[in-house]
């Protein structure tokens, strides 16, 4: 077995806790303080949180990845060739697949599409389309089928709209009668063979999404999402957004309006996005969840050290007038150029954006800081601050390096940390003394790789890190978290990151949240446990708390919502016996009630999985009802690796 708890450094006796809370005094809480990251890692987006069940549904490509007919097969002797033709279906889209009937004569021919590594079938209304080109006058059929046996679940009959020179969109519905047993199934799109060939495009098809918004989301992720209470989602990225070697940054104007006008990229983390997911879904991911938008627009450095990778001060100009054009989008009245874009696709209305961070880890990379601090961050900082006063600008190097404004119009930084359980412990008062101006969004954290025997240390890249978040983990995350929230005059928030992992494409482990195409299949790891708990427990104030125990093995955090309306938090690290605490809360007397839930696993090692297609979650939650003594106190013990909130 590993050893993760052999820092003796960090490994306390189980003394007896006695604490006084207080009922005024200490700071405010920032109302943002648990939130989410998002940026398509992993399959996070498309294959992942996007709805869209189709893979490579338009044949996009780049210098970076040209296009593939990749997954799509032949059905009934097909011939499949990815062709540019002479009217594209957009400028966008000039790529498709050509359908041919080869040596088939008659009989059914057409294309088959496994999905995004399986497709979910359930009685329920699945919308799709699909765009023409050709002269072909016959039906179209389209099917939701297993990939195993010979069971079709759904089919419909479209009757061909094709006209000669001109792309032609069909639309259709499936309903499945019954529920396919597992998620191996696809999607098939066939016509009759020897009526001439047909080009098709922009083959797409969605199930039912959440709040049934069109081009949505899935729903079982957006629940999930949704049951950790957050405040604020962090977007576009993350990497993503800033382009590599082949200098595809993300354009916000590229991932609007209809899909056939959206070209797609090279994404950085090793495959293409169709950006269906742009950025107006991104902005009604914030409405669905009622969060707080924190939108990141590109620097102006692009992953990696090659020549060219910042731009100079000269280059950068119109890119800074580019984010100006997306904020007017955003913001702008509907007389505005870009608010009357924003109209014209269905939003009147402004977002509510108020945070908007420039670049992403700055502090990277040959000449990233100092460029930043020199001269990137302040000409972004001087044309928002201007034009939208208003809007708070972050830095991303998570320090105070180019910082803009004070007092309310001060800038903040972004702070990112990945990290062993050891050192996250060890950092529990990091913000104890950071800036109460220039403030902090933890905008990535993670606990990813086990301790080093002997010493405590930060994560070394070149060794495997944690396949799933580990209780252990996820206990050092939760004391990572009482002390930002101790700090909570400093910290306006924080997120875990990454936050979601499609099992059967990824690039990076551990992640919150794990799924397939399979919905029961979808893994809500050690660390949602935590955060679940912790940031649907909030309070407006942290209070101080006297105590006659330093810090360490019990760790916690104290606030007030209302008066009497008290909120502890603590997590016991490596603690060699159960943890006797004795808490009273200013103003509660003999006789109060308050409620004790309690989480923990049954070692540190424990993690949820997915094994032989079942969901396995060590986690376990106890819910008490606890009764304050002669002196007020409330009694109660810990175990090692318990993460607790009592409520009053």
């Amino acid at each position: 077995m590993r050893n993760f708890f052999s820092i003796s450094f960090l490994v306390g006796l189980a003394n007896a806790v006695n604490l006084k809370v207080s009922g005024t005094g200490g700071n405010a809480s920032s109302p943002l303080m648990y939130g989410l990251m998002f940026e398509d890692i992993n399959h996070s987006g498309d294959g992942g949180i996007y709805a869209e069940l189709i893979q490579n549904r338009a044949f996009q490509g780049s210098r970076e990845y040209p296009s593939t007919l990749s997954p799509w097969e032949p059905i009934g002797g097909a011939v499949l060739t990815l062709q540019n033709t002479t009217i594209p279906l957009s400028s966008a889209l000039p790529a498709s697949v050509n359908v041919a009937s080869g040596s088939a004569r008659k009989g059914a021919i057409g294309l088959v599409n496994p999905g995004w590594w399986g497709i979910d079938v359930k009685p329920q209304k699945y919308i799709g389309s699909f765009w023409a080109f050709g002269t072909y006058k016959g039906k179209f059929t389209v099917k939701l089928q297993s990939n195993l046996t010979s069971d079709v679940f759904a089919t419909a009959s479209v009757p061909s709209s094709c006209q000669a020179g001109k792309w032609v969109e069909h639309k259709f519905e499936l309903h499945p009668s019954v529920a396919a047993p597992n998620s191996n199934n696809t999607f098939s799109l066939e016509f009759e063979a020897g009526a001439g060939d047909v080009n098709f495009n922009l083959i797409s098809l969605f199930p039912p999404t959440y709040k049934n918004r069109p081009n949505g989301l899935r729903p079982e992720l957006m629940s999930a999402l949704k049951a950790l209470n957050p405040s604020f989602l962090r977007i576009p990225g993350g990497n993503n957004i800033e382009g590599d070697v082949y200098h595809y940054p993300w354009r916000w104007n590229e991932t609007i309006g209809p899909l056939v006008n959206r070209p797609g990229r090279p994404g950085t983390w090793g495959y293409s996005n169709t950006d269906g997911l742009g950025l107006v879904e991104y902005l009604d991911w914030c409405t669905d969840l009622d969060v707080t938008p924190v939108l990141a627009v590109w620097g102006g450095m692009y992953l990696g050290n090659e020549v060219g990778h910042i731009l100079s001060a000269e280059a950068l100009v119109p890119w800074v007038e580019d984010t100006l054009n997306e904020l007017e989008f955003i913001l702008g009245p509907t007389t505005s150029t870009y608010g009357a874009l924003r109209a014209s696709l269905g939003y009147p209305n402004p977002w509510p954006l108020k945070y908007v961070e420039i670049g992403n880890e700055d502090n990277l990379y040959t000449n990233g800081s100092s460029t930043y601090a020199a001269y990137r961050f302040k000409m972004f900082y001087d044309a928002i601050s201007k034009a939208y006063p208003s809007l708070h600008v972050m830095s991303s190097t998570g320090d105070y390096t180019a910082i803009g404004g004070s007092g309310e119009t001060a800038t903040l930084t972004d702070y990112h940390t990945y990290s062993r359980p050891d050192l996250l412990v060890q950092n529990f008062g990091h913000f104890d003394h950071a800036s109460r101006e220039y403030k902090t969004l933890i905008g990535e954290y993670a606990c990813v790789q086990e301790n080093l025997k002997g010493v405590i240390t930060g994560v070394n890249w070149d060794l495997p890190k944690f396949p799933w978040p580990l209780w252990v983990g996820a206990v050092s995350e939760a004391i990572w978290s009482l002390g930002a929230e101790k700090n909570g005059d400093a910290v306006i928030g924080m997120s875990y990151a990454p936050g979601f992992q499609n099992l059967n494409s990824y690039e990076w482990t551990p992640d919150l949240i794990s799924f397939t195409a399979d919905p029961s299949q979808t893994v809500l790891s050690t660390s949602y446990a935590v955060i679940e708990l912790f940031s649907n427990n909030r309070h407006n104030t942290t209070v101080p708390v006297t105590s006659d125990s330093a810090y360490g093995p019990a760790y916690w955090v104290a606030g007030v919502s209302d008066p009497g309306v008290y909120t502890f938090k603590a997590a016991i690290y490596n603690a060699t016996e159960n943890v006797p605490f004795n808490l009273q809360f200013e103003g509660v007397g003999q006789g109060e009630r308050a409620v004790l839930t309690v989480l923990n696993a049954p070692d540190g090692l424990s993690a949820a999985t997915l094994e032989d297609g079942k969901v396995k979650n060590p986690v376990t939650k106890k819910v008490t009802e606890l009764t304050a003594g002669t002196d007020g106190s409330f009694t109660f013990e810990l175990e090692n690796y318990a993460v607790a909130v009592l409520t009053t």
